[in-house]
């Protein structure tokens, strides 16, 4: 495990989230424990810098808390890996059905551009 030592300030600015938001997945169990200095505070590891970028990942992907508190217990609990595919899996699919909606959308507003233009 890495034993580097981030401040929430830096590990929110190499995340591109706000510290706010840092305890806020700590607090719902998605990363973490983050592990504390002599004096309390909170001191991030590159590990928790990965974790948070899968997170962040994971919620732009539209992946909600429940499910991704889902994925965080199979993956505590190692379960087995076919557990962790049909889950990843099954979003994948969510999100393909996505992309294919936004594609149409994008066609037809090309269509009213082109009409328009």
């Amino acid at each position: 495990m890495t034993t580097t030592a981030l401040t929430p300030a830096t590990a929110a600015e190499r995340t591109g989230v706000s510290i706010d938001t840092l305890r806020y997945y700590e607090r719902e169990g998605l990363i973490g424990p983050i592990r504390r200095s002599s004096g309390g505070r909170r001191e991030y590891t590159d590990d928790d810098v990965f974790w948070i970028g899968l997170v962040t990942c994971f919620r732009d992907a539209g992946l909600g808390i429940a499910d991704l508190r889902g994925f965080v217990a199979i993956l505590r609990a190692e379960h087995p890996a076919q557990d962790r595919v049909a889950f990843l899996r099954e979003h994948r699919a969510e999100l393909e059905r996505r992309v294919t909606a936004l594609r149409r959308a994008m066609e037809v507003l090309d269509g009213k551009i082109a009409y328009y233009s």
